[in-house]
């Protein structure tokens, strides 16, 4: 959200962006990877489908950290703009390079 940036004010992203990378190595505790289910719907009768988070991790790994980070932002205006400044790629590589990103200090 920039919460460290002088010129910070709540309803306004002067945030900058976040990219993830090594998608494909997260790890989610207790029996989640065959519990937790991801859902899409197409909107027909019928078209509700479901994945496990086994499943989502060994076709699309972005799909689990997006689907996270969307469940925390806010469901507004603001919270869609923050949703594209994210960037989540499931291997060590990246484009974003020329920006030099800096890495975030693990917590574990």
């Amino acid at each position: 959200m920039g919460k460290h940036k002088a010129a910070y004010t709540p309803h306004t992203d002067t945030g900058d962006f976040v990219v993830v990378v090594n998608a494909e190595k997260v790890v989610l505790s207790g029996r989640k990877m065959d519990q937790k289910k991801y859902h899409n719907y197409s909107g027909y009768p019928g078209g509700l489908r479901a994945v496990t988070a086994r499943q989502a991790l060994s076709t699309d790994p972005t799909r689990v950290l997006e689907a996270a980070v969307q469940g925390m932002v806010q469901r507004n205006k603001l919270g869609r703009a923050q949703l594209t400044k994210l960037k989540v790629y499931a291997g060590p590589s990246h484009p974003h390079e020329a920006q030099q990103p800096k890495p975030f200090p693990a917590y574990v």
